[in-house]
């Protein structure tokens, strides 16, 4: 008997992971829950999310909903509805469990319920620590040696549920958020894998998370990145490795008796000394900061 599953995530991230649940012949992807197209790039050109996209490439329902607050649930489909209360959300009596990877909307408790066996969510860090929306970005910017994939249920907390499986993932000197995200995107997939299947057949006992170990990671904004000067030069390097490409650090910087942005694209230490080797002015290109200097003048 095949394991039938509903799959929420939303971006890059979460594509080898609807891609590996695909491929398993025990598992029947019901639906894909994904975020609505947004506008993207200078024209705002309205763009289906890569989850969104995938899944029309598998012949995958897909399912859109601004919110999952069932008032705002009008538009989809009549399904079999839960004998207690009832949801219009595309959550068919049989569904044995919901996937959830960077879905980026929060679950109400009412949809948590309707699953027989949950939500099973993968978290890029070893919980209870970092906790919260920017974990792969906090583990780098902290200097971590080692961080990891969570395999958990989800609950009313944020990120506070049960663990099923972990794995560790060593920290490279010059890790960026882009090669870290890489790294669970190809060590991810096969551990979620191994996971519901031991899950299902009742294999895993769901661990709870030791609360006293919490780390709570912030949202990052745009501000977040701009650079403070007077932190060590080894912060400012981690910063400008974690944060890139997102939210990307930045300086003030005054040219010609105007203050423009500067992003820091690259940077390196050399002998304890912060060495920033690629850039881009704003409204400019991106150069070598031995370009911007001749152009520009020096940073700091």
């Amino acid at each position: 008997m095949s394991t039938k599953i509903i799959f929420l995530g939303t971006p890059d991230l979460a594509v080898p992971f609807l891609e590996a649940l695909t491929n398993e012949p025990d598992f029947e992807i019901q639906a894909v829950i994904t975020q609505p197209d947004r506008p993207v790039g200078r024209k705002q050109i309205l763009t289906p999310s890569p989850v969104k996209e995938l899944a029309l490439k598998k012949g995958i329902p897909v399912h859109q909903p601004e919110t999952l607050r069932q008032k705002e649930l009008p538009s989809l489909p009549a399904l079999p509805k839960p004998s207690e209360g009832g949801s219009p959300i595309p959550f068919p009596l049989d569904t044995n469990i919901a996937v959830v990877v960077a879905y980026g909307i929060i679950i109400p408790q009412t949809v948590l319920n309707l699953p027989r066996l949950g939500f099973v969510n993968v978290h890029p860090s070893l919980l209870p620590k970092y906790r919260g929306p920017t974990p792969i970005q906090s583990a780098i910017a902290n200097g971590d040696k080692a961080t990891g994939i969570s395999i958990m249920l989800l609950d009313k907390g944020m990120d506070t549920g049960p663990l099923l499986a972990q794995e560790k993932i060593i920290l490279a000197a010059d890790e960026t958020q882009v090669s870290l995200t890489e790294k669970i995107k190809q060590l991810g997939p096969a551990l979620l894998i191994e996971t519901i299947k031991k899950y299902v057949a009742g294999e895993i006992k769901p661990q709870p998370q030791d609360d006293s170990q919490a780390v709570i990671c912030k949202m990052l904004s745009r501000d977040s990145g701009k650079i403070d000067w007077s932190e060590p030069a080894k912060k400012i390097e981690q910063k400008i490795r974690a944060y890139f490409p997102w939210p990307g650090t930045w300086t003030e910087f005054d040219h010609k008796g105007k203050n423009i942005r500067v992003k820091i694209l690259k940077a390196k230490l050399n002998n304890d000394q912060l060495e920033i080797l690629e850039v881009q002015p704003e409204g400019g290109s991106i150069m070598s900061y031995e370009a911007f200097e001749r152009g520009y003048g020096k940073l700091n």
